[in-house]
């Protein structure tokens, strides 16, 4: 087996449990390769299996079975922005926070890589949303698992979003912004904004608007076969547009649509793990103080 590892530095008491990941992958004789930037991190906090590879964003992860995400959920987003097209298998180690994406805790990593040579899995495949514009705005990385959001810039007034659903006119949201959120996203910036939690299997997309000017103005689901496009304006001529984590600013004579992504992302889940069950521990649905007292 060959496994590609991301990830983002990590506190000291994670240590023993990052260095028992690394000495079971070892133990098993799987090849590592491991993105160079985290590698370097790696290498001045534990100790590495010898023989251990590196690679580079857009290198091709060639042979590859498995890529393992160790952070919290922003980053198992950015590890998205590596595989890419490729669909290769992700599994998300949670030494973050809410880990809603990154399921596995850290101190589960041996029973977690045992599931993976005795197939004790399941792929867990995720829409991703596409953003496509007169001009290059993202790197040629334009698609995201969450959301896609239009906002206004730090000082400026609230804007005007045009929404176009093929073609037709749907609505000018006067408001700080936009979010079009995937299902899996619906748990994320959506949700805040008052969006409902749409489970990961639907064909939707979330449209929620960010402190609309008009109160009778609420989140809308529509189909993700359907292509939404936007024109913007304000007193301000430049705004931010973002795909999951990464923003850019823009002037309002771009051209932006938004679609889904020809490829899915694709989330191992360990046997046992339920979205359901996640929904109900992050988010502490059912929890009530009273029934302690």
């Amino acid at each position: 087996m060959k496994v590609a590892i991301l990830g983002k530095p990590f506190t000291e008491a994670l240590l023993p449990y990052i260095q028992k990941l690394f000495d079971e992958l070892a133990a098993r004789h799987t090849e590592i390769t491991i993105v160079e930037y985290f590698k370097i991190y790696l290498q001045n906090h534990i100790h590495l299996p010898p023989g251990v590879d590196t690679f580079r964003r857009g290198d091709a992860l060639l042979g590859v079975d498995f890529v393992l995400s160790i952070g919290g959920d922003g980053t198992l987003l950015d590890t998205i922005t590596y595989v890419g097209a490729k669909q290769i298998p992700i599994v998300g180690i949670n030494t973050g926070r809410l880990g809603f994406l990154a399921t596995v805790p850290f101190d589960q990593t041996a029973p977690a890589i045992e599931a993976l040579y005795q197939g004790q899995y399941t792929l867990d495949e995720r829409s991703l949303i596409r953003a496509e514009t007169d001009s290059e705005i993202f790197d040629g990385i334009n698609f995201g698992l969450n959301e896609f959001s239009i906002l206004k810039t730090d000082t400026s007034t609230m804007i005007v979003v045009h929404t176009y659903i093929d073609g037709e006119y749907l609505n000018s949201y006067w408001a700080d912004g936009l979010i079009v959120a995937t299902p899996t996203g619906s748990t994320g910036y959506s949700l805040s904004c008052g969006g409902p939690v749409v489970l990961p299997q639907t064909n939707n997309f979330v449209i929620s608007p960010v402190c609309p000017h008009n109160l009778n103005v609420r989140p809308l689901i529509v189909s993700d076969k359907s292509v939404l496009s936007f024109e913007i304006e304000g007193r301000s001529n430049n705004f931010l547009v973002s795909l999951d984590s990464r923003s850019k600013p823009v002037d309002a004579s771009i051209k932006i649509a938004v679609k889904r992504e020809n490829f899915n992302a694709r989330l191992v889940k360990i046997t046992g793990a339920n979205f359901l069950n996640t929904l109900r521990t992050k988010l502490n649905w059912g929890f009530d103080k009273r029934n302690d007292l």
